[in-house]
């Protein structure tokens, strides 16, 4: 048996699906981002939304000024996709650079109350995407309320996916943070168009994570935590090798005082050791040798961008993670908060 190493150094990595809010709030955890990856793509919902090249622009240049001096962090950025959002504005999404578009569906998730009605409404903008090169970056659930929240994705494939990748065979489609074992295997059987981002929290944890103790709100993300078998179908897909599934950390931050309440937002905050955290789901799979491909260079060859220059090192160091940040005036708990963990980026 081999032994185990103790660094792990990397090609610098991106996370291709992250939320970083605005104001104080994406001032404070912007940081943490910046020190591992060099780009990350920025998620559009904002209240109000970021429907427009112009508003899109304005938030790269809020997250670019609020950024550690000295750090070449590029903030990819979306537009979020709304019944309404004109096909005309591709053309100037593309000119502006933007590289995306976010279909939530309506109510999905945290602030998309503007989302998706009905993806059909929204075919004469998908196909100026389609022409103009854009990627469609899927939150793939449905929210039929007489549909179980734990088949929601499962359903969202059929109802969704299959059409809309029948109508548009030349649109980039990234299923973003998959959660089922039905995801892994729809994507893997998919074209080269077709991709998916995994998270941490996804490969580490199942549905139990919820209800160690009592309910632990921080754990609680959209969509949710499932079964131990979902669990492990993720495990094999992001450690497969395959080029079609890369990093994505769906880091969401929500004030501790706003998990803590009765009804708390959806999401878990998880870039301050984002890297640490895959490390432990790679090293547990016995695949540390795959996590580069999957951090560093999926998810570029995907996008049609070039490789980051540099690297990161991983250190196998035991450390505590602090169990309280700041975030503008308020206070952040990250996931797994207070616990050592076993891999330290220098």
């Amino acid at each position: 048996m081999s032994t185990p190493p103790e660094t792990l150094t990397l090609r610098r990595p991106d996370d291709w699906h992250l939320h970083l809010r605005d104001g104080a709030p994406m001032a404070s955890v912007l940081p943490w981002t910046a020190r591992q990856f060099a780009r990350a793509i920025v998620m559009p919902n904002l209240k109000p939304p970021v429907t427009t090249a112009a508003q899109a622009l304005a938030y790269r240049q809020r997250i670019l000024d609020a950024l550690p001096a000295g750090s070449d962090f590029e903030p990819l950025m979306t537009l979020y996709l709304t019944d309404n959002t004109p096909p005309e504005e591709m053309a100037r999404a593309r000119a502006a650079g933007v590289v995306a578009l976010k279909l939530y569906p309506a109510g999905a998730t945290t602030n998309s109350d503007a989302g998706v009605t009905d993806v059909r409404r929204t075919y004469r903008t998908l196909e100026a995407m389609q022409r103009e090169g854009l990627l469609l970056l899927v939150h793939g659930e449905v929210t039929d309320a007489e549909i179980d929240v734990f088949d929601r994705e499962a359903v969202f494939i059929e109802r969704v996916m299959a059409p809309l990748r029948r109508d548009f065979p030349d649109l980039k489609v990234v299923f973003e943070h998959i959660t089922t074992k039905d995801a892994a295997d729809y994507v893997a059987a998919a074209d080269a168009r077709t991709a998916a981002t995994i998270t941490a929290h996804h490969l580490l944890y199942n549905r139990n994570a919820l209800f160690v103790g009592g309910l632990r709100p921080h754990w609680y993300c959209l969509p949710v935590l499932k079964r131990e078998e979902h669990r492990r179908a993720l495990v094999r897909a992001a450690t497969s090798g395959s080029p079609r599934f890369f990093l994505g950390t769906d880091s969401a931050p929500h004030a501790a005082t706003l998990k803590e309440q009765s009804v708390c937002g959806a999401g878990c905050f998880t870039a301050p050791a984002a890297l640490e955290l895959y490390a432990e789901a790679f090293e547990d799979a016995g695949a540390l040798d795959r996590l580069e491909g999957f951090a560093s260079l999926h998810g570029p060859a995907f996008y049609g961008l070039p490789l980051n220059a540099g690297t990161v090192t991983l250190r196998r160091t035991p450390w505590t993670l602090p169990d309280t940040l700041d975030f503008g005036n308020a206070a952040i708990k990250p996931l797994r908060g207070g616990e050592t963990l076993r891999w330290k980026l220098d």
